[in-house]
């Protein structure tokens, strides 16, 4: 084979996998509208799916009158923060390639640097960045427009588990053991 057709096999074969990374990503983005649809809280504080990625999402939330926390202030309440950097971890651990869809909040620890700004819509990035048989570690962070300065940061541990939890081997994976029960 000559130089000419190894090139332009290895580019077939990479805009193969774009176009399969980019099917991944919109049935990711799929999976996390219908999770965030599923949510009575993301439904009722009007989270949106701003992009999602292999253990990685982002949510905004449009400000709104209804989640103020302080009155004369107009700062958005920080449970409505809160809950928004909560369902971004969740999203993200569903989103991680060897886990499946369903997940739950085990532990999270939320720091906040100062007030969201009132009138501006919250963006919030999470990243799952290490996976235990039974655990995944995310970290994320919430801003307003104000990208250089953050509003507040989260560590979280959700549960794990392999991304068909009636597949053994994908269980091995993740380094679970099954004796023959289906879970």
């Amino acid at each position: 084979m000559n130089y000419l057709a190894l090139l332009w096999r290895a580019s077939v074969d990479i805009t193969k996998r774009i176009m399969q990374d980019r099917k991944m990503n919109e049935e990711k983005t799929r999976l996390t509208r219908q999770f965030m649809e599923a949510l009575p809280h993301g439904k009722a504080l009007d989270m949106q799916v701003a992009g999602v990625g292999d253990a990685w999402a982002e949510l905004t939330m449009n400000y709104d009158e209804r989640f103020i926390g302080d009155p004369d202030t107009g700062v958005i309440h920080g449970g409505a923060i809160s809950a928004l950097m909560d369902t971004c971890c969740g999203a993200a651990v569903m989103s991680h390639p060897q886990l499946a869809t369903i997940t739950a909040t085990i532990d999270l620890r939320i720091d906040y640097m100062r007030s969201a700004t009132p009138h501006q819509r919250i963006l919030c990035r999470a990243e799952c960045y290490h996976v235990t048989r039974s655990v995944a570690f995310v970290r994320a962070t919430a801003y307003d427009e104000d990208m250089e300065n953050p509003v507040a940061t989260a560590t979280a541990a959700f549960t794990a588990s392999a991304n068909d939890p009636r597949d053994p081997e994908r269980l091995k994976a993740v380094g679970d053991t099954v004796k023959g029960t289906v879970i």
